[in-house]
């Protein structure tokens, strides 16, 4: 099967002139490139199979390689593909085809219809209209997934080789909660898996600088880092992870999908906070790290 993305790319990095800073940014949610195949597939309209989108953060985030840092960013969306997920978390009622018994069938996300290759929307809408064929999942998958995280794992190494260590921001963005003027619940969440996935020194610095922003921040709940946080944050090797999540309504209407008035602002939060981030000092992680031995 030729793959969906055979003639345009499904990621991109966009990479400093010359790498500055010891940090990679990741977006893996923000794609919006929809397959015309894929779009004949599915039963939704194109403003609601968009609503699992984490649209436009790798816009918030476009300055991270004028700062000294790569951008990662998928451009295939992620009702298509989640590569925040375990390479076969699939709910075998999607497939027409007896999936290979190695296959994860009973992970929560695939419980929830947010597997590798979703089944649901948000508010549980169902995306397709039939089954699909093993070799549908295979052409995303390998032809997709592997070398999204093939290329995110380059990144990190030859970051961490060079500077003796890594940060790897994954960037996500969430749906607002609560009603307009009251209690939405805070505008960033920051996950590092409880602390195992990034210093403790990094999370409070990044934690204080969004507080300082006016922005309200909470930790881990209900985000505490999905696939890439906990598969690549690794303190002990010098590799650290942390998950931003921001609130859509800061920055866009959640119901057309467009930028509002307040995107500007929370752009310049952005760019100041890779700037200053790129600014601390790194040696502190590896010292905290040999302290903790």
């Amino acid at each position: 099967m030729q793959s969906d993305f055979a003639t345009t790319p499904a990621f991109e990095t966009t990479r400093p002139r010359r790498q500055s800073v010891p940090i990679v940014f990741n977006s893996a949610h923000s794609g919006r490139n929809y397959p015309e195949r894929f779009l004949q597939m599915t039963r939704l309209d194109r403003l609601t199979i968009r609503q699992s989108e984490d649209s436009f953060v790798d816009d918030l985030f476009s300055r991270a390689p004028f700062l000294g840092a790569p951008l990662l960013r998928a451009c295939f969306p992620r009702a298509y593909l989640d590569v925040n997920r375990e390479p076969y978390e699939l709910d075998p009622a999607m497939f027409r085809d007896p999936l290979p018994e190695n296959i994860n069938i009973t992970s929560p996300r695939v419980a929830a219809g947010l597997g590798t290759i979703a089944r649901i929307v948000a508010e549980n809408r169902p995306i397709y209209r039939t089954s699909l064929t093993w070799e549908d999942a295979l052409m995303r998958i390998q032809g997709i997934y592997r070398p999204y995280h093939t290329c995110l794992q380059k990144l990190l190494t030859r970051t961490r080789s060079r500077f003796g260590l890594a940060i790897l921001i994954d960037c996500h963005s969430m749906p607002g909660t609560g009603r307009p003027g009251r209690n939405r619940g805070p505008d960033i969440i920051l996950g590092d898996r409880f602390g195992t996935t990034c210093a403790p020194h990094l999370t409070g610095f990044v934690q204080e600088f969004f507080e300082n922003a006016g922005l309200s921040v909470a930790r881990n709940r209900p985000y505490a880092g999905g696939f890439i946080t906990r598969s690549y944050g690794n303190p002990n090797h010098d590799v650290h992870a942390l998950q931003i999540e921001i609130a859509r309504h800061l920055y866009m209407n959640e119901k057309t999908r467009l930028k509002h008035a307040g995107f500007d602002r929370i752009q310049t939060i952005i760019e100041r906070f890779i700037h200053a981030l790129s600014q601390m000092n790194f040696a502190t992680l590896n010292e905290q790290n040999l302290a903790a031995e």
